[in-house]
Parts: structure tokens; C-alpha cells; sequence
């Protein structure tokens, strides 16, 4: 009777016993699927339905201590039916323009953003923000090219260029500038102003602009931001109070716990400590 309904089935009758055989660890195995989805799935929802699968796999080592390649995420997030949220491009819109005594500067930087030492490399950059009932904040960023980490960063309401000079004096408060340290933007008009061009070379900074219209040549500094309208529901905050406590939350989480997979799964602060110990 084996040997026919084996036939029918167009299976041998050792595969039949040896798939018998299996049995228990088939179980086990599922058991073990049912146990890792649950972390997954879990991490999926906290991180808004947004997050990858690296970053699942960097906070399941890092947070749950479990070891998982990243094609099991992935066949355990497809059979669950769990699709992260894709962020649309969204062209950057130019908010002002140069006028003729604005002067850009070459770009020095040439997309060689790690170099190795922290405080070697700084980029910056703005974007907006809505909240409330369609107002709009303005968010200015210096990121440390090496470690990823946000070292400074202001959030006002208005586009004077009190918003790059607080952002550079907030900078030297927390870290020290390198001679021939390396502040790269893009060629917006707060950048080519005299006057911030005058404070740069005055602290010994070297000045790099991005090519016109290349956002690629600031690809680290756009990515965080892309990065920050994801994680962080901008448009739901009530007030300006609201919206900067949210963003100084995120940009705590994202120096301190937010692992990346490029900085050898670690946080940019424990890159950073990683860097300055070797």
C-alpha cells in the first residue's frame, strides 16, 4: 500500500520515510520561525512599519541578542505579509537664490565623506518641515562625515541666516574643530553668503560646495533627512514646542540607538568611540 500511494504521489519510498523522519525538527523548526517572526513583527511595528530588513536584523543583535541572516528575515516578513513603507522622492525645492556678490566654492570634498577621524569631515544642510495647520519650520544639520553622528542642529521658523550661525555656534560648543576640517553644503544662498564665508575661513575651516544640482555630492546629509521624515510624524505635531521636542528625541535616538549597517552595525556613537579607541 506504500509502495502504491508512493507511486500516486510520484515520491520514492525513502524520501516518503525519510520526510517522516523529519518530522520533529520540521516542528522545532517552526517553532523557532513562530518565535523570531514574533520579534520581528514587533520591531516592524515599533519603527512605524518603515523599518528594513538590515535595520530589523542590527536591532535583533543588537537589542534581543538573536543572529539571523537576512534572507530568514526576509522570507519570514514575506510570509507574514510585512512590506515596509517605501519613502517617495521628493525634489528638493530651492528656497532662495544667490544673488551676483554670493560666491561658491569648488568642491574640495569630491564625495570622500568618511575619511577615517572624527571631526576631519562636517556636512550640513537644511530642509523644511510642516506642522500644525500647514506652517512650515526650517531644519539646519551638521553631520559628522565619518561617524554619521548629528553633532549640532537648530529648528526655527524663519530662513535668516541666524539659523546657519546658530547651527555653527552650537557646533563649537560640542565639538572641537580640526585644522583644515572640511564643511561641506550645497550651493544654497546661506552658504555662499560673504559674511558666513568670512566666519568659516576666520575658524580655520576649509569650504566645499556641492556641484549645482547635484544632491549626490551631499548623498549622507539628504539621506538623514529622508531618514527624519520617516521616522519622525512632522505633520502631526500641534505647535513649534511639539515639533522640536519630537526632532530632539529622534536625533537622540538616531546618535545613541539607531544602528547602521555601514558603521559596522553600531550606533554613530559607538562608531565614534570604536574610531577614537583604535
Amino acid at each position: 500500500m506504500v509502495r502504491y500511494l508512493c507511486g500516486l504521489a510520484c515520491v520514492s519510498r525513502s524520501g516518503f520515510y525519510a520526510w517522516l523522519k523529519a518530522a520533529p525538527k520540521r516542528k522545532q523548526r517552526e517553532e523557532q520561525d513562530r518565535a523570531d517572526l514574533e520579534h520581528i513583527t514587533s520591531i516592524f511595528n515599533s519603527k512605524n512599519q518603515k523599518a528594513g530588513i538590515r535595520q530589523i536584523k542590527m536591532v535583533l543583535e543588537n537589542e534581543h541578542g538573536l543572529v539571523l541572516n537576512l534572507k530568514k528575515i526576509v522570507r519570514l516578513m514575506r510570509k507574514e505579509g510585512l512590506k515596509s513603507k517605501i519613502r517617495k522622492a521628493n525634489p528638493y525645492k530651492r528656497l532662495g537664490k544667490a544673488t551676483q556678490e554670493h560666491q561658491t566654492c569648488p568642491n574640495v570634498l569630491n564625495r570622500n565623506f568618511d575619511q577615517g577621524k572624527p571631526g576631519k569631515v562636517f556636512l550640513t544642510d537644511m530642509t523644511y518641515l510642516q506642522y500644525g495647520n500647514g506652517q512650515v519650520a526650517y531644519l539646519s544639520c551638521v553631520k559628522d562625515g565619518s561617524t554619521n553622528e548629528i553633532l549640532a542642529h537648530n529648528l526655527s521658523t524663519t530662513l535668516g541666516m541666524d539659523i546657519v550661525y546658530q547651527t555653527m555656534s552650537r557646533l563649537r560648543q560640542v565639538h572641537p574643530i580640526m585644522p583644515e576640517s572640511i564643511l561641506h553644503s550645497d550651493q544654497g544662498f546661506h552658504y555662499t553668503n560673504p559674511d558666513f564665508q568670512k566666519n568659516i575661513r576666520n575658524l580655520g575651516i576649509i569650504q566645499s560646495m556641492s556641484r549645482k544640482g547635484n544632491c549626490w555630492d551631499n548623498a549622507p546629509m539628504e539621506a538623514f533627512f529622508g531618514t527624519l521624515k520617516d521616522e519622525v510624524n512632522h505633520r502631526e505635531c500641534k505647535n513649534l514646542k511639539e515639533l522640536t521636542s519630537n526632532i530632539d528625541r529622534f536625533i537622540s535616538y538616531y546618535n545613541q540607538k539607531r544602528y547602521q549597517w555601514g558603521l559596522g552595525k553600531m550606533s554613530p556613537v559607538q562608531y565614534r568611540t570604536h574610531l577614537l579607541a583604535a
